[in-house]
């Protein structure tokens, strides 16, 4: 059997290596006089974009940064941040992205795992880098970021980022390199042992944003993001390089805004300021948002938000929809460099009901990405069954950073393994039913914790709720509810136990999912990101 040709290549032409930097090309081209906007601190154009990424690349080479090396940032979403997702990774060093929630000994633990060389840090972090400084084993060189440009405290800081910039050239010649070369890294917080580091090339981020940008722009009309569009990220540039969404906002030539360190208040007003139409959050955001005292002001029709991180409950998607706001789900892992789904409308629902159904469940896979379920024998499960949801696509990290058993792990198969459980529809839909871990497993039954949250979020005294498994000496499991409810809302648990059993009346959930008990909190604990943290309620609520 004869070999698959390859093509012909002329010497002369050129290869094209899909890097970073390319992602520039379209914006400076089309429409270079768009904004980029730090809260009321700096405004400039997509050209004096361009030019301050060659100045960081300068600035940082000046200081001993080179191919290969890894740069870590250490600041609330900010301008810089966008300019460090380029200059970084074009310059051919490694951009690592450091989640500033961590415990200070598991931000040493990344610093030093990464081998971070130089680190970019904020001036409200500089108390936390004092206790640590002397535990990071491969630090040499500390830029300050401060939005007042003060210089430096005295003794180990190389510059402060502005006088950097400003003492550097901006025609820094950035080089063509394998498009394999990693461009990214961070880590995730994980639930078992030290943070994971997963990391991404430079092929992996340019073919992400192309095909998260074909779909998004390419929904018929709900969800649909197009050049007009202002973006705004409501989910940390420290996680997940913000859902990748800088990357496709840059390539599509969006006006960007960014917001520094969220506050509710801080978020909406400049929304409204700006005229941000296009963002992206965790639930628990979502819910801040709309509870603050300054959302009942505000004007919020038009505005699009995906919602990841975990499922968005119908009663938090209500109440979005009634103050006018285009919400909708995403799915995706920190491993999957964001997205592999979206709950956009492949055509005009038959009523209310069924779209608020469809903007919750998980979605259409994006462009290139392929979705399986499998069954417990690891066979796929049949069309509609609920199985483990694995994927494919060309983004999806390659394993997890020195760590080569977790990395086989993940990827057994051939196929990643997300660890959630979900079925895909006759119409192509995806629907999560849960985390392999958080679902409850009650008189050998399953309980779908997502399924009881969702139902509860619909009581209208109910704020937020999340569902864990308790030891039961009878069931094995049983689900315990931990609510918090709206402010002046009263409930007790017989009524949040009344609205659960209309469901199962109804058929809608089996009876033996309703609870026996409800306990109520004044918060619920989260995640470095802003996710329900179920690990930590389980030990505290066993």
């Amino acid at each position: 059997m004869s070999a698959t040709p390859l093509i012909d290549r002329t010497p002369s032409a050129y290869g094209y290596p899909l890097l970073v930097k390319q992602l520039l090309h379209t914006p400076l081209a089309s429409c270079p006089e768009r904004e980029i906007v730090y809260r009321d601190r700096r405004r400039y154009d997509y050209r004096t974009l361009r030019q301050r990424i060659g100045r960081l690349a300068s600035g940082l080479q000046s200081l001993g940064v080179a191919a290969g090396d890894t740069v870590a940032v250490f600041d609330w979403d900010s301008h810089r941040y966008l300019e460090s997702y380029f200059a970084v990774p074009m310059m051919g060093a490694v951009l690592m992205t450091v989640n500033v929630r961590l415990p200070p000994e598991q931000l040493v633990y990344t610093l030093n795992h990464s081998r971070a060389r130089a680190l970019l840090v904020n001036v409200e972090f500089l108390p936390l880098l004092a206790s640590i400084r002397d535990q990071l084993e491969t630090v040499e060189r500390i830029v300050l970021l401060d939005d007042e440009e003060r210089a430096p405290p005295a003794g180990g800081f190389s510059a402060e980022y502005e006088a950097l910039l400003a003492a550097s050239s901006p025609e820094f010649d950035f080089p063509d390199f394998d498009e394999n070369a990693r461009a990214t890294t961070f880590y995730t917080s994980g639930t078992t042992g030290a943070p994971k580091g997963v990391y991404f090339s430079h092929r992996q981020l340019v073919l992400y944003a192309l095909a998260m940008s074909a779909a998004l722009a390419g929904a018929p009309g709900q969800g649909r993001i197009h050049r007009g569009d202002v973006y705004m990220p409501m989910t940390p540039m420290f996680h997940v390089h913000a859902w990748g969404i800088p990357y496709v906002a840059t390539l599509m030539g969006l006006k960007q805004v960014y917001p520094g360190r969220y506050t509710p208040d801080g978020l909406l007003q400049l929304a409204q300021r700006e005229r941000v139409t296009f963002s992206h959050c965790v639930p628990t955001v979502l819910r801040m948002l709309l509870s603050d005292a300054t959302a009942s002001q505000a004007d919020l029709r038009g505005w699009k938000v995906i919602i990841g991180g975990s499922a968005l409950p119908m009663g938090l998607a209500e109440a979005a929809l009634r103050r006018g706001i285009d919400v909708f789900t995403g799915y995706g892992l920190s491993e999957t460099c964001a997205a592999l789904t979206l709950a956009q409308f492949q055509a005009e629902p038959d009523d209310a009901a069924h779209g608020l159904a469809l903007r919750t469940r998980a979605g259409w896979p994006i462009p290139l990405v392929e979705l399986r379920t499998l069954a417990g024998n690891g066979g796929d499960t049949v069309r509609g069954g609920a199985g483990e949801i694995v994927a494919r696509a060309p983004w999806l990290t390659q394993g997890y950073f020195r760590h080569p058993e977790a990395s086989e792990a993940l990827w057994e198969g051939g196929y990643l393994h997300t660890g959630d459980i979900g079925a895909i529809g006759a119409d192509g839909c995806l629907q999560l039913t849960d985390r392999i871990k958080d679902v409850i497993k009650t008189g050998g039954e399953w309980v779908s914790s997502i399924e009881l949250e969702d139902l509860i979020s619909r009581h209208p005294a109910v704020a937020e709720v999340a569902v864990i498994g308790v030891r039961d000496d009878r069931w094995g499991e049983r689900p315990l509810p931990l609510v918090v409810l709206r402010a002046g809302a009263h409930a007790d648990a017989d009524a949040i136990r009344a609205h659960v059993h209309a469901y199962a009346r109804s058929g809608a959930i089996p009876k033996y999912a309703v609870p026996e008990r409800v306990l109520f909190l004044a918060a619920i604990d989260k995640t470095g990101v802003g996710k329900i943290d179920k690990k930590l309620l389980r030990e505290k609520y066993q």
